[in-house]
């Protein structure tokens, strides 16, 4: 029996999968999807899968190995993010998903939730315990600076310490922000910690972890747990500097003391050599006066005994 005329289009499976993935290619390109990240997994393969939720719908979303150098910020389950892709099948399965090419935060709001969230959980732990707080060395000999090689930072504490007192500093060089720079200021900090004493290399007597001033995004890299802890851990006394005096990251509770500018980092980190010679000096007076009383003290009592001390020749005369 003869197939009936028909205008309805006759495709293979594949034919099928095929137009429907180049008609989502082609009407969608590029997109921008705004949600919440959820089912988030790292697969042996390298690969990511997550979805975005919001209140009424989930799509599940691919972020390819080959992408994650470039995603600009990790994805974490429970953070409200931007994600920028493109809508793709999976023709096996028989489903739409967002290849994911670079991700970001949505806005302060998600990214406060999330510092927010994380403050508690350390504050819970007692990484921020003033028991585990250090004191800053009056006068260290070697001081160890993590911080960018470039721009304004390391020239101002290299300034400030070389017009109060002049000491030896390390500069381990990292980046400040963007991709990797969290897991570099961590392997710098406990990089200068595994420092031995006495070695070819100084070990710092204390450490300044700086960075200028910027948005919340840019200085979210010393907001990053893996930060945090490396500064909480550290055995050698660490003050922090990150951003304006206004701004605070989570290396701030647990760094021993808290500079608001890199300026004023190097400002605690050595004393003022004038302000040193000033002391000694009023020191030295009173020594010097303390001295010179003891001295007049013992005088007086020596007149007094010799006061009460019997006329030795005039006796002998007389008798």
């Amino acid at each position: 029996m003869d197939t009936p005329a028909t205008n309805i289009p006759d495709y293979s499976v594949s034919d099928l999968a095929g137009a429907i993935r180049r008609t989502l290619e082609g009407a969608f390109g590029r997109v921008r999807v705004r949600g919440e990240i959820t089912e988030m997994k790292r697969y042996p393969s390298g690969h990511v899968y997550l979805s975005l939720k919001d209140q009424d719908a989930k799509i599940e979303a691919v972020i390819w190995k080959t992408a994650l150098r470039n995603i600009g910020t990790m994805p974490e389950n429970g953070v409200e993010m931007i994600a920028t892709g493109r809508i793709s099948t999976y023709a096996d399965r028989s489903k739409y998903q967002l290849v994911i090419e670079r991700l970001e935060y949505a806005g302060e709001g998600a990214l406060l939730a999330r510092i927010e969230a994380m403050r508690k959980r350390m504050i819970a732990e007692g990484l921020f315990d003033d028991a585990r707080k250090q004191p800053i060395p009056r006068l260290p000999a070697v001081i160890g600076v993590v911080t960018s090689e470039k721009g304004a930072v390391i020239q101002d504490i290299r300034t400030t310490i070389l017009r109060r007192f002049p000491r030896r500093i390390l500069l381990w060089p990292v980046p400040v922000q963007g991709q990797g720079a969290a897991e570099q200021i961590a392997a710098a900090i406990r990089g200068f910690d595994a420092i031995a004493p006495g070695g070819r290399v100084p070990r710092p007597d204390v450490i300044i972890v700086a960075r200028g001033g910027g948005s919340l995004e840019d200085l979210m890299a010393f907001n990053e747990e893996i930060v945090v802890r490396a500064a909480a851990m550290c055995s050698i006394p660490l003050i922090s500097a990150v951003g304006h005096e206004t701004d605070t990251t989570l290396i701030d509770f647990a760094s021993d003391r808290r500079a608001p500018t890199p300026t004023a980092a190097a400002e605690l980190a050595v004393p003022a050599r004038v302000d040193l010679q000033g002391a000694l000096s009023q020191i030295g007076a009173r020594l010097v006066q303390s001295a010179a009383g003891a001295l007049n003290a013992a005088r007086l009592r020596l007149l007094r005994a010799e006061r009460g001390l019997p006329d030795v020749p005039a006796r002998l005369a007389q008798s």
